[in-house]
Protein backbone atom coordinates (compact mmCIF):
# COMPACT_ATOMS: atom_id res chain seq x y z
CA UNK A 1 0.00 0.00 0.00
CA UNK A 2 1.32 3.63 -0.43
CA UNK A 3 0.66 5.62 2.03
CA UNK A 4 0.70 9.48 2.94
CA UNK A 5 1.78 10.56 5.73
CA UNK A 6 1.51 14.60 6.48
CA UNK A 7 2.33 16.73 9.53
CA UNK A 8 3.55 20.00 9.27
CA UNK A 9 7.00 19.44 11.34
CA UNK A 10 8.94 17.33 9.86
CA UNK A 11 11.44 16.58 12.64
CA UNK A 12 11.07 15.54 16.53
CA UNK A 13 9.57 18.91 17.89
CA UNK A 14 7.18 16.90 20.50
CA UNK A 15 5.35 13.92 20.98
CA UNK A 16 3.15 13.89 18.14
CA UNK A 17 5.98 14.30 16.04
CA UNK A 18 7.90 11.20 17.62
CA UNK A 19 4.60 9.04 17.25
CA UNK A 20 4.43 10.37 13.34
CA UNK A 21 7.55 8.66 12.54
CA UNK A 22 7.08 6.10 14.45
CA UNK A 23 4.51 5.18 11.94
CA UNK A 24 6.03 6.04 9.49
CA UNK A 25 9.19 3.26 9.92
CA UNK A 26 6.53 0.30 11.22
CA UNK A 27 4.82 0.93 8.27
CA UNK A 28 8.20 0.97 5.29
CA UNK A 29 9.16 -2.27 7.84
CA UNK A 30 6.15 -4.06 6.72
CA UNK A 31 6.70 -3.52 3.48
CA UNK A 32 4.39 -0.14 2.40
CA UNK A 33 5.85 2.60 0.64
CA UNK A 34 5.87 6.29 2.25
CA UNK A 35 5.03 9.58 0.63
CA UNK A 36 5.42 12.61 2.95
CA UNK A 37 3.89 15.94 3.39
CA UNK A 38 4.69 18.80 5.80
CA UNK A 39 6.27 22.21 6.16
CA UNK A 40 10.18 23.58 5.32
CA UNK A 41 11.87 24.02 8.04
CA UNK A 42 16.16 23.92 8.80
CA UNK A 43 15.73 20.45 11.52
CA UNK A 44 13.76 18.71 8.64
CA UNK A 45 15.24 15.26 8.16
CA UNK A 46 15.89 14.66 4.81
CA UNK A 47 13.00 13.72 2.90
CA UNK A 48 12.75 13.22 -1.40
CA UNK A 49 9.07 14.92 -1.58
CA UNK A 50 10.50 18.51 0.37
CA UNK A 51 10.18 20.17 -3.26
CA UNK A 52 6.02 19.97 -2.16
CA UNK A 53 6.69 20.98 1.37
CA UNK A 54 4.85 24.18 2.51
CA UNK A 55 7.15 27.05 3.26
CA UNK A 56 8.56 27.56 6.64
CA UNK A 57 5.31 29.30 9.11
CA UNK A 58 6.66 31.00 12.09
CA UNK A 59 3.57 32.35 14.33
CA UNK A 60 6.15 33.78 17.01
CA UNK A 61 8.38 35.89 14.41
CA UNK A 62 8.42 39.50 14.83
CA UNK A 63 7.61 40.00 10.89
CA UNK A 64 5.13 43.30 10.70
CA UNK A 65 1.53 43.74 10.01
CA UNK A 66 1.45 42.52 5.88
CA UNK A 67 3.43 39.19 6.73
CA UNK A 68 1.16 38.56 10.09
CA UNK A 69 -1.88 39.01 8.04
CA UNK A 70 -0.79 36.99 5.05
CA UNK A 71 -0.03 34.14 7.80
CA UNK A 72 -3.40 34.82 9.53
CA UNK A 73 -5.03 33.76 6.73
CA UNK A 74 -2.72 30.81 6.16
CA UNK A 75 -3.93 29.60 9.43
CA UNK A 76 -7.73 29.58 8.06
CA UNK A 77 -6.71 28.16 4.85
CA UNK A 78 -3.86 27.52 3.03
CA UNK A 79 -4.33 27.65 -0.64
CA UNK A 80 -0.57 26.68 -1.49
CA UNK A 81 -0.67 23.80 1.05
CA UNK A 82 -3.63 22.62 -0.56
CA UNK A 83 -1.96 23.46 -4.50
CA UNK A 84 1.38 21.55 -3.07
CA UNK A 85 -0.31 18.52 -2.04
CA UNK A 86 -2.87 17.93 -5.02
CA UNK A 87 0.36 18.08 -7.36
CA UNK A 88 1.64 15.22 -4.93
CA UNK A 89 -1.54 13.71 -5.21
CA UNK A 90 -1.09 13.52 -8.93
CA UNK A 91 1.84 12.22 -9.25
CA UNK A 92 2.37 9.94 -6.68
CA UNK A 93 -1.56 8.62 -5.90
CA UNK A 94 -1.22 7.02 -2.63
CA UNK A 95 -4.11 4.84 -1.87
CA UNK A 96 -4.85 6.29 1.53
CA UNK A 97 -3.77 9.66 3.72
CA UNK A 98 -3.15 9.80 7.23
CA UNK A 99 -2.72 12.81 8.56
CA UNK A 100 -1.30 13.64 11.91
CA UNK A 101 -0.82 17.09 13.17
CA UNK A 102 -1.96 19.64 10.71
CA UNK A 103 -3.60 22.71 12.35
CA UNK A 104 -2.57 26.22 11.43
CA UNK A 105 1.17 25.62 9.75
CA UNK A 106 -0.64 23.35 6.91
CA UNK A 107 -4.50 23.79 7.93
CA UNK A 108 -7.02 21.48 6.94
CA UNK A 109 -7.30 23.13 3.16
CA UNK A 110 -5.45 19.62 2.41
CA UNK A 111 -8.49 17.55 3.23
CA UNK A 112 -10.27 19.13 0.37
CA UNK A 113 -7.57 18.11 -2.47
CA UNK A 114 -7.57 14.26 -0.76
CA UNK A 115 -11.52 14.10 -1.26
CA UNK A 116 -11.34 15.50 -4.70
CA UNK A 117 -8.95 12.44 -5.38
CA UNK A 118 -11.13 9.95 -3.24
CA UNK A 119 -8.09 8.99 -1.36
CA UNK A 120 -9.33 7.60 1.74
CA UNK A 121 -8.26 10.34 5.00
CA UNK A 122 -7.16 8.98 8.61
CA UNK A 123 -6.69 11.33 11.26
CA UNK A 124 -4.74 10.55 14.22
CA UNK A 125 -5.38 13.28 17.33
CA UNK A 126 -2.80 13.93 19.66
CA UNK A 127 -4.72 16.93 21.34
CA UNK A 128 -8.25 18.07 21.63
CA UNK A 129 -7.85 20.72 18.82
CA UNK A 130 -11.14 19.31 17.35
CA UNK A 131 -13.30 20.58 20.21
CA UNK A 132 -10.90 23.62 21.32
CA UNK A 133 -9.21 26.32 20.14
CA UNK A 134 -6.43 26.34 22.13
CA UNK A 135 -5.80 22.60 21.82
CA UNK A 136 -5.28 21.07 25.44
CA UNK A 137 -8.90 22.08 26.91
CA UNK A 138 -6.67 24.24 29.87
CA UNK A 139 -7.44 27.63 30.41
CA UNK A 140 -4.70 29.22 32.97
CA UNK A 141 -4.23 26.09 34.41
CA UNK A 142 -7.01 24.83 35.08
CA UNK A 143 -9.19 22.31 33.08
CA UNK A 144 -12.11 23.87 30.46
CA UNK A 145 -15.18 22.75 29.06
CA UNK A 146 -16.63 26.10 27.91
CA UNK A 147 -16.52 25.52 24.15
CA UNK A 148 -18.65 22.09 24.80
CA UNK A 149 -21.53 22.11 22.02
CA UNK A 150 -19.53 24.39 20.10
CA UNK A 151 -19.71 27.78 22.09
CA UNK A 152 -16.15 28.52 20.35
CA UNK A 153 -17.20 32.37 21.26
CA UNK A 154 -15.71 31.23 24.99
CA UNK A 155 -12.11 31.44 23.79
CA UNK A 156 -12.20 34.50 22.66
CA UNK A 157 -14.13 36.07 25.93
CA UNK A 158 -11.72 34.26 27.87
CA UNK A 159 -8.53 34.98 25.80
CA UNK A 160 -7.82 31.27 25.77
CA UNK A 161 -4.66 31.32 23.33
CA UNK A 162 -1.78 33.26 25.51
CA UNK A 163 -4.71 35.87 26.69
CA UNK A 164 -4.54 37.83 24.07
CA UNK A 165 -7.86 38.96 22.70
CA UNK A 166 -6.15 39.21 18.56
CA UNK A 167 -5.12 35.29 18.69
CA UNK A 168 -8.35 33.89 20.45
CA UNK A 169 -10.41 35.68 18.24
CA UNK A 170 -8.21 34.52 15.33
CA UNK A 171 -8.77 30.64 16.65
CA UNK A 172 -12.04 31.04 17.25
CA UNK A 173 -13.04 32.38 13.91
CA UNK A 174 -10.86 29.02 12.49
CA UNK A 175 -13.38 26.50 14.06
CA UNK A 176 -16.37 28.18 12.91
CA UNK A 177 -15.36 27.99 9.63
CA UNK A 178 -13.29 24.54 9.74
CA UNK A 179 -16.66 22.92 11.63
CA UNK A 180 -19.37 25.32 10.90
CA UNK A 181 -19.32 26.71 8.11
CA UNK A 182 -16.94 24.63 5.60
CA UNK A 183 -17.75 21.11 7.84
CA UNK A 184 -14.04 20.45 6.49
CA UNK A 185 -13.27 17.46 8.94
CA UNK A 186 -16.63 15.82 7.99
CA UNK A 187 -14.22 14.48 4.52
CA UNK A 188 -12.12 12.93 7.37
CA UNK A 189 -12.95 9.16 7.12
CA UNK A 190 -11.49 7.59 11.02
CA UNK A 191 -10.40 9.55 13.51
CA UNK A 192 -7.64 8.27 16.03
CA UNK A 193 -7.91 8.47 19.42
CA UNK A 194 -4.84 6.89 21.72
CA UNK A 195 -6.96 6.96 24.55
CA UNK A 196 -10.08 6.38 25.33
CA UNK A 197 -10.52 9.27 27.18
CA UNK A 198 -10.21 11.59 24.97
CA UNK A 199 -12.73 9.84 22.21
CA UNK A 200 -15.25 9.61 24.98
CA UNK A 201 -14.19 13.24 25.97
CA UNK A 202 -14.75 14.53 22.60
CA UNK A 203 -18.39 12.79 22.24
CA UNK A 204 -19.28 14.93 25.01
CA UNK A 205 -18.00 17.68 23.95
CA UNK A 206 -20.09 17.33 20.79
CA UNK A 207 -17.59 16.28 18.34
CA UNK A 208 -19.33 13.96 15.86
CA UNK A 209 -16.56 12.59 13.18
CA UNK A 210 -16.02 8.60 12.94
CA UNK A 211 -13.48 7.74 16.27
CA UNK A 212 -11.47 4.98 17.00
CA UNK A 213 -9.45 4.21 19.70
CA UNK A 214 -5.42 2.84 19.21
CA UNK A 215 -3.07 3.32 21.83
CA UNK A 216 0.24 4.71 20.78
CA UNK A 217 2.99 1.62 20.73
CA UNK A 218 6.36 1.48 21.79
CA UNK A 219 9.32 -1.23 20.78
CA UNK A 220 10.64 -2.78 24.50
CA UNK A 221 13.79 -3.30 22.53
CA UNK A 222 14.51 0.53 22.66
CA UNK A 223 14.79 0.20 26.56
CA UNK A 224 16.47 -1.70 28.48
CA UNK A 225 14.27 -2.51 31.55
CA UNK A 226 16.02 -1.64 35.59
CA UNK A 227 14.33 -2.91 38.30
CA UNK A 228 16.62 -2.03 40.68
CA UNK A 229 17.84 1.08 41.81
CA UNK A 230 17.57 3.80 44.43
CA UNK A 231 15.07 3.26 46.98
CA UNK A 232 14.83 6.90 48.24
CA UNK A 233 14.35 8.88 44.35
CA UNK A 234 11.92 9.68 42.75
CA UNK A 235 11.25 11.17 39.35
CA UNK A 236 9.25 13.56 37.36
CA UNK A 237 10.23 14.00 33.54
CA UNK A 238 8.08 16.33 30.78
CA UNK A 239 6.94 19.71 30.42
CA UNK A 240 7.61 22.01 33.03
CA UNK A 241 3.76 23.76 33.20
CA UNK A 242 1.48 24.09 35.93
CA UNK A 243 -1.40 22.04 34.56
CA UNK A 244 1.20 19.04 34.70
CA UNK A 245 0.59 19.64 38.77
CA UNK A 246 4.27 19.74 39.53
CA UNK A 247 3.24 22.32 42.73
CA UNK A 248 1.25 19.48 43.72
CA UNK A 249 4.47 16.90 43.54
CA UNK A 250 6.20 19.35 45.69
CA UNK A 251 3.68 20.05 48.57
CA UNK A 252 2.98 16.05 48.67
CA UNK A 253 7.38 15.31 49.31
CA UNK A 254 7.25 18.19 51.90
CA UNK A 255 8.96 16.16 54.91
CA UNK A 256 9.70 13.07 53.17
CA UNK A 257 12.89 11.50 53.25
CA UNK A 258 12.69 11.26 49.33
CA UNK A 259 14.65 12.78 46.53
CA UNK A 260 12.91 14.41 43.88
CA UNK A 261 14.75 14.98 40.49
CA UNK A 262 12.27 17.28 37.91
CA UNK A 263 13.84 16.59 34.22
CA UNK A 264 12.60 19.11 31.81
CA UNK A 265 11.57 22.57 30.83
CA UNK A 266 9.11 24.66 30.38
CA UNK A 267 7.16 28.33 31.03
CA UNK A 268 7.08 27.07 34.94
CA UNK A 269 10.74 26.54 35.73
CA UNK A 270 12.17 29.89 37.10
CA UNK A 271 9.14 30.01 39.21
CA UNK A 272 9.57 26.00 40.11
CA UNK A 273 12.89 26.63 40.97
CA UNK A 274 11.84 30.12 43.08
CA UNK A 275 9.69 27.81 45.12
CA UNK A 276 11.88 25.18 45.87
CA UNK A 277 14.54 28.07 47.00
CA UNK A 278 11.77 29.47 48.76
CA UNK A 279 10.92 26.44 51.04
CA UNK A 280 14.30 25.28 51.57
CA UNK A 281 13.79 21.96 49.28
CA UNK A 282 17.04 20.60 49.47
CA UNK A 283 15.77 17.11 47.74
CA UNK A 284 14.83 18.65 44.98
CA UNK A 285 17.10 18.72 41.75
CA UNK A 286 16.83 20.07 38.53
CA UNK A 287 18.75 18.57 36.08
CA UNK A 288 17.01 20.28 32.97
CA UNK A 289 15.62 19.37 29.62
CA UNK A 290 17.46 15.65 28.81
CA UNK A 291 16.58 12.91 25.94
CA UNK A 292 17.70 9.89 24.77
CA UNK A 293 20.13 8.07 26.90
CA UNK A 294 20.76 10.29 29.07
CA UNK A 295 16.94 10.85 29.94
CA UNK A 296 16.94 6.76 30.37
CA UNK A 297 19.32 6.62 32.96
CA UNK A 298 18.33 8.99 35.27
CA UNK A 299 15.10 6.87 35.27
CA UNK A 300 16.25 3.80 35.19
CA UNK A 301 18.53 5.64 38.52
CA UNK A 302 15.12 6.43 40.07
CA UNK A 303 12.62 3.92 42.28
CA UNK A 304 9.12 5.37 40.30
CA UNK A 305 8.21 8.16 38.40
CA UNK A 306 5.22 10.30 39.48
CA UNK A 307 2.98 11.76 36.77
CA UNK A 308 0.99 14.10 38.60
CA UNK A 309 -1.27 15.91 35.74
CA UNK A 310 -4.28 18.49 36.57
CA UNK A 311 -5.58 18.30 32.82
CA UNK A 312 -7.00 15.91 30.37
CA UNK A 313 -3.77 13.86 29.75
CA UNK A 314 -4.28 11.92 26.35
CA UNK A 315 -2.23 8.39 26.57
CA UNK A 316 1.39 10.54 27.89
CA UNK A 317 4.52 9.01 26.88
CA UNK A 318 6.53 9.86 29.96
CA UNK A 319 4.13 6.91 31.25
CA UNK A 320 5.06 4.70 28.77
CA UNK A 321 9.32 5.08 28.88
CA UNK A 322 8.87 4.68 32.60
CA UNK A 323 7.12 1.35 32.30
CA UNK A 324 9.28 0.33 29.14
CA UNK A 325 12.18 1.05 31.74
CA UNK A 326 10.71 -1.08 34.20
CA UNK A 327 9.43 1.65 36.55
CA UNK A 328 5.86 2.05 38.27
CA UNK A 329 4.37 5.20 38.47
CA UNK A 330 2.09 7.09 40.79
CA UNK A 331 -0.13 8.84 38.07
CA UNK A 332 -3.05 11.78 38.71
CA UNK A 333 -6.41 9.95 37.98
CA UNK A 334 -7.30 12.14 35.44
CA UNK A 335 -7.29 11.80 30.85
CA UNK A 336 -6.13 8.87 29.48
CA UNK A 337 -3.38 8.11 32.76
CA UNK A 338 -5.45 5.53 34.58
CA UNK A 339 -5.92 3.66 31.44
CA UNK A 340 -2.43 2.48 31.55
CA UNK A 341 -1.36 2.77 35.63
CA UNK A 342 -3.51 0.08 36.95
CA UNK A 343 -3.45 0.50 40.95
CA UNK A 344 -1.49 -2.14 42.18
CA UNK A 345 -0.73 -3.85 39.21
CA UNK A 346 1.86 -1.10 36.73
CA UNK A 347 1.60 1.42 40.03
CA UNK A 348 -0.88 3.16 41.84
CA UNK A 349 -3.46 6.41 41.12
CA UNK A 350 -4.66 9.51 43.33
CA UNK A 351 -6.57 11.93 43.14
CA UNK A 352 -5.40 14.71 40.50
CA UNK A 353 -4.75 17.76 42.81
CA UNK A 354 -4.77 16.04 45.77
CA UNK A 355 -0.99 16.42 47.52
CA UNK A 356 -2.28 14.39 50.80
CA UNK A 357 -3.24 11.74 48.46
CA UNK A 358 -0.18 11.51 46.39
CA UNK A 359 1.76 11.72 49.93
CA UNK A 360 0.35 8.65 50.93
CA UNK A 361 1.15 6.51 47.73
CA UNK A 362 4.56 7.44 47.79
CA UNK A 363 5.22 6.58 50.84
CA UNK A 364 3.83 3.40 50.55
CA UNK A 365 6.31 2.02 47.83
CA UNK A 366 8.70 4.09 49.16
CA UNK A 367 8.39 1.33 52.63
CA UNK A 368 8.20 -1.59 50.03
CA UNK A 369 11.11 -2.14 47.90
CA UNK A 370 10.00 -5.09 47.02
CA UNK A 371 6.85 -4.10 45.89
CA UNK A 372 7.98 -1.70 43.34
CA UNK A 373 10.17 -4.30 41.70
CA UNK A 374 6.93 -6.46 41.44
CA UNK A 375 4.90 -3.56 40.01
CA UNK A 376 8.07 -2.28 37.57
CA UNK A 377 8.03 -5.93 36.29
CA UNK A 378 4.32 -6.01 35.55
CA UNK A 379 4.37 -2.04 33.99
CA UNK A 380 7.56 -3.79 31.70
CA UNK A 381 5.18 -6.09 30.64
CA UNK A 382 2.11 -4.14 29.83
CA UNK A 383 4.13 -2.38 27.36
CA UNK A 384 5.46 -5.90 25.58
CA UNK A 385 2.01 -7.18 25.40
CA UNK A 386 0.14 -4.45 24.42
CA UNK A 387 1.64 -1.47 23.39
CA UNK A 388 4.13 -3.47 21.15
CA UNK A 389 4.65 -2.43 17.46
CA UNK A 390 3.01 -5.55 15.81
CA UNK A 391 0.09 -5.11 17.79
CA UNK A 392 -0.46 -1.45 16.66
CA UNK A 393 0.18 -2.34 13.40
CA UNK A 394 -2.56 -5.26 13.16
CA UNK A 395 -4.94 -2.63 14.51
CA UNK A 396 -3.52 0.07 12.17
CA UNK A 397 -4.50 -1.97 9.13
CA UNK A 398 -8.33 -2.57 10.49
CA UNK A 399 -8.96 0.89 11.02
CA UNK A 400 -6.90 1.63 7.31
CA UNK A 401 -9.49 -1.09 6.03
CA UNK A 402 -12.30 0.57 7.81
CA UNK A 403 -11.35 4.32 5.93
CA UNK A 404 -11.66 2.03 2.43
CA UNK A 405 -14.63 0.97 3.41
CA UNK A 406 -16.26 4.07 4.63
CA UNK A 407 -14.69 5.95 1.65
CA UNK A 408 -16.19 3.54 -1.25
CA UNK A 409 -19.56 3.87 0.52
CA UNK A 410 -19.32 7.73 1.02
CA UNK A 411 -18.90 7.54 -2.98
CA UNK A 412 -21.68 5.81 -3.62
CA UNK A 413 -23.87 7.74 -1.89
CA UNK A 414 -22.61 11.12 -3.48
CA UNK A 415 -23.86 8.89 -7.41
Amino acid sequence: MKVLLANKYFYIKGGSERFFFKDAELLKRKGHQIIYFSMHHEKNLDCIEEAEFISRIDYESPGGIKEKLSQSLKLLYSFEARKKIDSLLKREKPDLAHLHSIYHQISPSIIHSLKKHGIPIVMTLHDYKMVCPAYSMVRRGQVCEECKGGRYYRCLFNRCTKESYAKSMLNAIEMYLHHRILSIYGSVDVFITPSRFMLNKLKGMGFRGFLVNLTYSLDPRECRPEYVSDNRTICYFGRLSSEKGIYTLFQAIKGLNVNLKVIGAGPAESALRARAREEGMTNVRFLGYLAGDALKDEVKRSSMVIVPSEWYENYPNSVMEAFALGKPVIGARIGGIPEMVKDGETGFTFSSGNADELRSKIRLLLDKPGLIIKLGKNARRFIEEELNPDRHYRELMKIYQTAKERRSLSALRNH
